[in-house]
């Protein structure tokens, strides 16, 4: 097993890095364990847009979308089996890293249906029959960090499944998901669950600030509100790992942590760039600490492993008090903090719906040309 240098460099400092992108043919070529051995890969997001370009491009779908139309399924259960099925040997592959971790990595992560975003009691249920379903230790499901969401984190916590809880976007969110989170493991406790067992992330997304704050701050009547141009993203992120650290101090925490518990990392998400003018790995050589997780498409792995770029070992306690005072001039910019952050979970909630009903028209298709072949 040789790793390449800059990887290592992030494993070394604590960050784990995920993988963000599944598809059939990369679990059967043996690519997924070739980053695993190579370039320090310890987990696997998913979620529906990665599995519309798999299904869409991977001809290895294609029996089992001819199998599935021959039986009757509906598109949504023909996109729940393909994704379980995926996700499982993903989980199988993974599962040796999470025995070597002590159960910290080795994850693969299934999203329950983004249409489910405001609807407690369904995400309950779905996340449920999906840890029921693909059965396996290293799962874990994805719940969206909105209001309904974080009443649902708390009680699939609480029986004892793992939860890699997304969209969250700014500050107050992720207090409230920390204590969503902590009142799961307290109720897991007093159902009788090994707290050890029960691993969770939150998922912080970063890029999508940047995008929504750069034409603000180039249309603003401040001069110097320019000079924020790509930095309030990952300010914002050093400020949430700030939340983290003191997370940690708590009474309560301390008291779970006494009992077997694993904190609640911080998951980077969305750390592609989408400025063409910034470096590749931007959102991940800027933003290391220990204890996180980055989840990384893979060109951005890629240029990340390429990089001349400075990994150090702590990008972000170093620069606590710098990522305050950005996130504070916004303000004096006239931009709302909060009213970006709504904004912004109100887009990835819409992308998610968008990219899952995309999905159901493409596996409808596909069965559609299977049925039609087959009558042939």
């Amino acid at each position: 097993m040789t790793q390449t240098p800059n990887t290592q460099k992030l494993s070394d400092a604590g960050v784990s890095i995920w993988l963000d992108d599944i598809s059939r043919s990369r679990l059967s070529s043996g690519n997924l364990k070739e980053l695993i051995s190579n370039y320090n890969v310890v987990g696997v997001t998913t979620n529906p847009a990665i599995f519309n370009s798999a299904i869409s491009s991977d001809s290895a779908y294609q029996a089992d979308l001819s199998a599935a139309a021959a039986t009757g399924l509906s598109p949504a259960q023909t996109v729940m089996r393909l994704a379980c099925e995926d996700v499982k040997t993903a989980c199988d592959q993974l599962l040796d890293v999470y025995q070597k971790s002590h159960k910290k990595d080795g994850y693969v992560s299934i999203e329950v249906e983004p249409e489910l975003a405001h609807n407690t009691a369904g995400t309950i249920a779905q996340a449920a029959q999906l840890w029921e379903r693909i059965n396996r230790p290293n799962l874990m499901i994805k719940i969206p960090a909105t209001t309904a969401g974080l009443a649902a984190i708390t009680e699939t916590i609480g029986a004892g499944i793992s939860v890699n809880v997304t969209l969250v976007f700014s500050l107050e969110r992720y207090r409230e998901v920390i204590t969503a989170f902590l009142s799961g493991l307290e109720l897991a406790q007093q159902c009788g669950h090994d707290l050890a067992q029960i691993a969770s992330v939150a998922s912080f997304f970063v890029s999508r600030f940047d995008t929504a704050i750069d034409p603000l701050l180039a249309g603003s009547d401040y001069p110097q509100a320019a000079q924020l141009t790509s930095k309030t993203a990952v300010a914002n992120a050093r400020q949430a790992y700030k939340i983290f650290l003191d997370s940690l101090t708590t009474p309560r925490f301390k008291a779970l942590r006494a009992v077997g518990a694993q904190p609640q990392r911080l998951l980077w998400a969305s750390t592609g760039v989408k400025d063409a003018k910034l470096p590749a790995s931007y959102y991940v050589t800027e933003i290391v600490a220990a204890d996180t997780v980055n989840t990384m498409p893979e060109q951005t792995l890629f240029a990340t492993a390429k990089t001349s770029d400075t990994i150090s070992p702590d990008s972000v306690t170093t620069n606590f008090a710098n990522s305050a005072a950005i996130i504070a001039r916004l303000a004096t910019y006239g931009i709302s903090y909060d009213d970006i952050t709504a904004q912004l979970e109100r887009e990835g909630l819409e992308k998610f719906e968008r990219a899952w009903h995309e999905l159901l028209q493409t596996v409808a298709q596909k069965q559609a040309e299977a049925l039609s072949n087959n009558a042939q």
